[in-house]
């Protein structure tokens, strides 16, 4: 399957291992491949970094303040977007939910809720702030058909294995006229472009796909799915050059990962390539 496609960048996994992988451009799709694809039971070695953000509550340095700067914005601006959707009810699934702050927002917004999270530490946070209602992911095949008004995944789509499964169980759970939102990084970013192999949003091997708007677009179509709106997400270009910045010179440079980020969100406004897009899709009642 490699053979007929060639190598984009070769990039080095900065936060774990310090292996070197190669990002393979499938043509047909307009979409990045991570290669070699890390085994399954060898996939979650990845993820074992006091760094890896998402797993904690931790506040111990600049990037780590800014982040959880940055998610109380995002979370009232994901709580209004997933609010402005037509639904049935309000019951929402989030996979790859992380510490559940997204979850725990939607609940007190009167959502019925279901999350998601593999990694056991950020389950056990999660939990004890949603009433215990994030499982493993084995609990995916539990869930009935046709269930959720709306499921969301937060920079979550890139670490999932089997990709053509996983939008195949998308549709199967979304009631018919339910609404997927699906938030991934952009490497067509001018951030993307700037840091090449340093950009942090590759962050090989955890990421394993690198979506563009073609690649999201028509891995949906085939799912009979439509997607409907793109939307920037505007704070990624400043985080994500603040991590790129430590990857390439061994400090953030605050100053100069902001006006980079600055930078790359005044391109985009031309170009519509934003570092990281929220596209939102319909399943279409066939």
């Amino acid at each position: 399957m490699e053979d007929n496609k060639r190598t984009y960048l070769t990039v080095k996994d900065h936060s774990v291992s310090g292996e070197v992988f190669q990002l393979l451009y499938n043509e047909q799709l307009d979409m990045l491949e991570t290669f070699p694809r890390p085994k399954p039971n060898k996939l979650s070695d990845y993820y074992k970094s006091e760094d890896y953000i998402s797993h904690t509550d931790t506040k111990r340095n600049l990037l780590e303040n800014v982040y959880h700067l940055v998610r109380k914005v995002s979370l009232k601006k994901k709580l209004k977007l997933i609010n402005s959707f037509k639904t049935e009810e309000k019951v929402l699934l989030d996979i790859g939910c992380g510490t559940g702050d997204f979850l725990e927002t939607a609940q007190k917004g009167d959502w019925q809720i279901t999350g998601i999270e593999p990694n056991e530490n950020a389950r056990r946070i999660a939990n004890s702030k949603t009433n215990n209602s994030v499982f493993e992911i084995e609990h995916l095949a539990n869930l009935k058909a046709n269930s959720f008004d709306v499921i969301t995944l937060w920079h979550v789509l890139e670490h999932l294995p089997n990709i053509e499964m996983h939008t195949k169980l998308l549709k199967h759970l979304l009631k018919p006229n339910g609404t997927l939102v699906i938030a991934v990084p952009n490497f067509k970013s001018y951030d993307a472009e700037h840091y090449k192999n340093f950009w942090a949003a590759y962050d090989a091997p955890r990421h394993l796909w690198h979506f563009s708007r073609t690649a999201i677009k028509e891995l949906f179509k085939r799912e009979r799915m439509e997607l409907k709106k793109v939307l920037p997400m505007i704070f990624d270009a400043y985080y994500v050059s603040l991590l790129s910045e430590k990857y390439k010179s061994g400090w953030m440079n605050p100053f100069r990962a902001f006006w980079l980020g600055m930078r790359s969100n005044q391109k985009a406004k031309h170009s519509n390539e934003y570092s990281s897009h929220i596209y939102i899709i319909h399943h279409q009642n066939s």
